[in-house]
């Protein structure tokens, strides 16, 4: 990197000097992550800030911090080339490592990790659905199925409840570690942001039968997190509210980022892949602020490819 050597700082600020208009930096969002501080890192006249959660290694005194979930990135200010985190002076922000989760645009840090491909269904190219696909969505919509699409701050207690039972049984099914267990104060949250959008598939006698949350953010409508209950599985009614989340990305002019799999060519992805007509690499950084600490702590473990060592 030219120019003046570039510096990080953490904020104490609840992620504000990172927050934006965009889901995943929006103040809902932040609050329902539970961000607690800013990262800041300074060069001449261009700054990158990034919204963080620190938090406590084991006993000890050391801390280290991680993205909020999802796709919250950078925000890039006047960079012209990627930042190079090694040649950055940490040291100010007492922190032994950052996990760093960005959006689908370039990362502005470099030596950026291809962490997942991404399914897109993109309105600007061809569409693309299987068949099968079709045939279910049209046999569901016979049997009487129909899906409500909601602006997040319109649902009712009743529609999050419905949402958050068909969430909390996928996750269940799919023995989902407990980070994937949101409280009802989180989605009252996240669903109160106005880039938010909650898409209910009801079943012939109205029991929510599949949901998704759909966030716009960052150029992209983001099929967030759903569930199907275990009653309707058998049905696919989760194709239907795909289906309804397709036709709102056409009528916003924005691609639907529909996730990846847990590991590449799985059947989540390949589920995933019947409703996408291209793929995109999602980045990630894993930055050691302190080796010495890292080393220290991370001795003796069998991480492998897990990022802090530590904690594998």
């Amino acid at each position: 990197m030219s120019g003046p050597a570039a510096t990080a700082e953490l904020i104490e600020d609840r992620g504000e000097a990172a927050a934006g208009e965009d889901f995943f930096r929006s103040r809902p969002f932040l609050d329902a992550e539970e961000v607690t501080h800013t990262l800041r890192i300074t060069s001449g006249e261009v700054e990158l800030v990034a919204p963080l959660i620190v938090r406590k290694i084991g006993d000890g005194p050391e801390r280290d911090a991680v993205s909020p979930y999802g796709y919250p990135g950078i925000a890039n200010s006047l960079a012209a080339a990627p930042f190079d985190p090694t040649e950055v002076d940490f040291s100010a922000t007492d922190l032994v490592t950052v996990f760093v989760r960005h959006t689908l645009a370039e990362p502005p840090l470099a030596g950026a990790s291809e962490r997942n491909v991404v399914q897109i269904a993109d309105p600007a190219l061809p569409t693309k659905s299987r068949g099968s696909d079709r045939n279910q969505i049209n046999k569901n919509l016979r049997r009487g199925y129909e899906v409500r699409l909601l602006s997040g701050p319109d649902t009712t207690a009743a529609d999050r409840a419905g949402f958050l039972a068909a969430y909390e049984q996928t996750m269940r099914r799919t023995s989902a570690a407990s980070r994937y267990f949101f409280t009802t104060t989180y989605f009252d949250r996240i669903l109160s942001s106005a880039q938010t959008w909650l898409a209910l598939a009801l079943s012939p006698d109205g029991e929510v039968a599949a949901a998704s949350i759909a966030a716009r953010s960052d150029g992209y409508l983001h099929y967030y997190l759903s569930g199907s209950t275990d009653s309707h599985l058998r049905d696919s009614p989760m194709k239907n509210v795909l289906a309804s989340l397709g036709e709102l990305s056409i009528e916003l002019g924005l691609p639907l980022n529909l996730g990846g799999g847990i590991v590449r060519g799985d059947r989540l992805e390949e589920f995933k892949r019947g409703f996408a007509n291209r793929e995109q690499v999602w980045h990630t950084s894993e930055i050691v602020c302190d080796e010495a600490a890292y080393a220290r702590l991370s001795a003796g473990r069998a991480a492998g490819a897990f990022f802090p060592a530590y904690r594998a």
